[in-house]
């Protein structure tokens, strides 16, 4: 059996490239306004890739080096979220429910002996909590600063009636963070009857048993449900404090 999903090689490079002319053209045909981010994403996917690939070697075989790495995936994915929840310096505030959602449940496995003390297993596992801690922070606070905005009348109302300032914002933004649990559960519902997740062919194409690898994948969607739910409800209460917001 293969292991790999797909043929390297010209033709993919090919194919690469023109999925991402057709992305980046739909979008501009749509007027969805991320032609230009769909195809700078693209490239700085494939230089970013490429260094890891090279330098992954080096980083799993040193413990040290597989912290460091955790750290700085930490804080590129701050950064993403901060640069699209607001354009203000306090955007740093969104390293806190991506840390705080993403690294206990890294740091429980390690201790409870479920994730090897290995950094070809710890760093695919960090990325994927990590990853998911991010997609929710931006989502939430997003969704967040956006329903304050255009509900502000009603914070005052609420703060006219007597409302603690906390409290007035979490009346408004909380529903509408919540909603940046959807894809996490639409995925978990759906697994098996409409995708097949990246864990779940891995572990089958590295050579487990497809029992093996269920059991991965459920881990991982049950682990990123816990670690998305921690980055939501904190990055809500940060709106509230007012620790985030667009100025």
């Amino acid at each position: 059996m293969s292991s790999s999903m797909l043929v390297a090689g010209p033709r993919l490079a090919v194919a690469l490239v023109l999925l991402t002319a057709v992305a980046a053209a739909v979008a501009a045909v749509g007027r969805l306004g991320h032609g230009r981010q769909i195809a700078v994403a693209a490239a700085r996917a494939a230089v970013q890739l490429a260094a890891v690939s090279v330098l992954i070697t080096a980083i799993v075989a040193s413990l040290g080096a597989t912290a460091a790495f955790v750290v700085v995936m930490c804080a590129v994915a701050a950064g993403t979220s901060a640069r699209r929840i607001t354009r203000g310096r306090h955007g740093w505030w969104a390293a806190v429910p991506i840390a705080a959602g993403s690294l206990p449940v890294v740091v429980g496995l390690l201790l409870a002996g479920l994730l090897p003390l290995r950094g070809i297993a710890i760093i695919p596992v960090a990325g994927i909590l990590i990853g998911g801690a991010m997609t929710a922070t931006s989502l939430a606070g997003r969704r967040a600063l956006d329903e304050v905005a255009g509900r502000w009348g009603e914070v005052e109302a609420a703060l006219a009636l007597g409302l603690p300032p906390r409290e007035a914002f979490l009346l408004v933004c909380r529903p509408a963070a919540a909603q940046a649990l959807i894809p996490a559960l639409d995925q978990t519902r759906t697994v098996g009857l409409v995708t097949l997740p990246g864990a779940y062919v891995g572990v089958l194409l590295g050579g487990a048993s497809p029992v093996a690898a269920g059991i991965t994948q459920l881990f991982v969607l049950v682990g990123l449900l816990a670690v998305e739910a921690v980055a939501v409800v904190l990055t809500v209460e940060l709106v509230a404090r007012q620790r985030l917001h667009r100025r």
